[in-house]
This record gives structure tokens, C-alpha cells and sequence, in this order.
């Protein structure tokens, strides 16, 4: 019988070791996953550079995916290399680079915005009004925790954010109210969740271990 880890499973053992994303977890197997299916399974021990940059050539030529994506892609598998593999892969150089944008960023005036966020209604208002006036990235809105806001001195500690740093932000004082009334809500829903056996949210690194009751814990 084989007891030696699967491959995926050591790219996430490693991916947390390094204290990287959930998120970045998540991409990264993904990525080798079709790095692997593309080479009709192929263990990526036995390929090396070519057939990685015939994988992102195909991404960009074929799937025709943005640049970030492809640069994304070879994140993925430079990481399965240098830190699972243990093999350096000499420079990638041979690879159709997929295009740029050329496109200027399209920027809402405030009235713009405005007509937006009036469009919305509930706690989909709520989190846009967050982006917009504390400058929240999408994914630090979501992953927002009730002891991360400070109504008294009108701040929102951002944790972990992009470059896995800290930060705090603004939290403007037209959100003080709705804020409050929707924490209030979320909390009765919050304990009969827990009344079911559920309402726990997903702890990072070796935290669930560390603090076991953490993850179903209001704050």
C-alpha cells in the first residue's frame, strides 16, 4: 500500500507553510491540475520547461486568457517546481506572452457611483458602500470579521490583505448605522446557526488548533 502524499496535497502543505491565501491555495492547484490534464497526466517530475511553456503558449493562443492569467498560471507551476519538486526550471523565454491591456481604466464619478449603489439594497448595498467609501478590496470586504471594526474611533483593521499586510482604513460615519443594524441581525442568526451545530468560519494556518472555539466565536 502507498503511503506517500499526493502531489496536490504537498502543493498545499507547502502553500501553507508559506502562510499564503486560502485563495492562492486554491488557484495554484487548479492551475497544476490542468498543467497535468493538458499532458495527459503526466507527472510533472517527468516534464520540465518545455511543456510548460507549450502549457502557456496554449493558454494564451488557444484559450486566449488575459495576461495576468497566464502570468498567474506560471506562478502556479514555478511554485510546484522550486518548492514541491524541489527543480529549478531555467528562465521561460519560448512563450507566446499573452497581450496587455491597452484599455484605460473606465472610473465612476461620484454621482455615477452614487446611482450605483442606490440601485442596491441589503447587505449587497452594504458592501458596496464598504468598497467605496472605506476602499476595501472585494475579497478583504468579504472576509471582514466583527472585531476588525472599531466604531469608536471610525476605523476598519484590514487583515492579511494583498502582500499579506495589515492596514487600517477609514470607516466612514454614514455607515456607523446601517453597520450597526446589520451586525445586530447577522448576531440572532449567528446564535441559531450554532444552535444547528453550524455558523463556524474558516481559520487560517494552524489557528483552528491553536484556538479551537475561535472559528464559531461572534468576533
Amino acid at each position: 500500500m502507498n503511503n506517500q502524499p499526493r502531489l496536490l496535497d504537498l502543493v498545499s502543505q507547502q502553500i501553507r507553510v508559506k502562510h499564503y491565501s486560502i485563495r492562492t491555495e486554491k488557484s495554484y492547484v487548479s492551475w497544476i491540475k490542468q498543467f497535468i490534464r493538458f499532458h495527459d497526466l503526466k507527472h510533472p517530475k517527468d516534464m520540465g520547461l518545455v511543456e510548460v511553456e507549450s502549457f502557456l503558449t496554449y493558454l494564451a493562443v488557444t484559450r486566449n486568457v488575459s495576461s495576468s492569467t497566464q502570468n498567474q498560471a506560471l506562478s502556479a507551476l514555478l511554485f510546484l517546481y522550486r518548492h514541491v519538486l524541489d527543480i529549478k526550471l531555467p528562465n521561460v523565454e519560448n512563450v507566446v506572452r499573452a497581450k496587455l491591456p491597452e484599455n484605460l481604466p473606465v472610473v465612476f464619478t461620484r454621482e455615477e457611483a452614487y446611482a450605483v449603489i442606490q440601485r442596491l439594497d441589503g447587505t449587497l448595498q452594504l458592501m458596496v458602500q464598504l468598497l467605496y467609501g472605506s476602499g476595501l478590496r472585494l475579497m478583504e470586504c468579504v472576509r471582514l470579521r466583527v472585531k476588525d471594526i472599531d466604531f469608536s474611533y471610525k476605523h476598519i483593521i484590514v487583515r492579511n490583505g494583498k502582500g499579506a499586510k495589515d492596514r487600517i482604513t477609514v470607516l466612514p460615519e454614514f455607515l456607523i448605522t446601517p453597520l450597526t443594524l446589520h451586525l445586530e441581525n447577522i448576531k440572532h442568526l449567528h446564535k441559531e446557526f450554532l444552535s444547528r451545530g453550524e455558523g463556524s468560519v474558516y481559520m487560517p494556518f494552524a489557528l483552528a488548533k491553536k484556538y479551537p472555539t475561535a472559528s464559531t466565536q461572534w468576533g
